[in-house]
């Protein structure tokens, strides 16, 4: 099976669990930015779409005019690192447990987490969702592959972004001491460069 295949494979176990996984819910209460949420969704399924082999030309030898899709040990290597960027995510995921929403509501026991991936970023699951994007992009080697990373890691910045001014309202100084410490998407990344917003 060649790196490019068992890529795709992975994707696809990916997006049918973690759509199964909705089950998990608890009904919840407020509901904000709807419209910013479009945004968002758009970005993040068209980019999908791209990366995962939508091509916005006609195919004409075009693989000719760019690198190959990447065999043996260096498509091996990123396939590795495409698993290890969803083992973030749904590690992330879990460690949310109920308190996890596809949208920006409020659940009766909402709060801050900080442990397993929460103590590294404040949104490791787009940390690995988008780690996974441009690993996949590198496999396959063309260039509106790794467009279509960009524009899907540009749809979870902006979710990131949207969560954390709703995180900042509900959750109130909780949730400014904790980005004091934690970067939003990068590990390790100084916070005086990327600092919280009332810092």
């Amino acid at each position: 099976m060649a790196p490019v295949v068992a890529v795709y494979i992975l994707w696809f176990i990916w997006v049918l669990t973690w759509i199964a996984a909705t089950q998990w819910l608890h009904p919840k209460g407020k509901h904000a930015h709807i419209g910013l949420e479009v945004v968002y969704r758009v970005l993040a399924v068209g980019g999908f779409l791209l990366l995962m082999g939508v091509q916005p030309v006609p195919r004409y030898d075009l693989d000719d005019w760019f690198w190959r899709p990447l065999d043996g040990t260096a498509g091996w290597w990123l396939f590795l690192v495409t698993l290890a960027g969803f083992v973030l995510a749904w590690w992330a995921r879990i460690q949310l447990g109920r308190v996890w929403s596809d949208t920006l509501n409020k659940s009766h026991d909402h709060h801050v987490i900080q442990t397993g991936p929460y103590a590294v970023v404040r949104q490791p699951v787009y940390t690995g969702i988008i780690i996974s994007s441009f690993a996949t992009a590198a496999i396959f080697g063309l260039p509106w592959r790794l467009f279509g990373a960009v524009v899907m890691s540009a749809g979870f910045v902006i979710k990131a972004l949207l969560e954390e001014q709703f995180l900042r309202e509900e959750l109130a100084e909780a949730y400014d001491d904790y980005a004091k410490r934690v970067p939003l998407l990068v590990p390790f990344w100084p916070q005086k460069i990327w600092p919280s917003q009332h810092a």
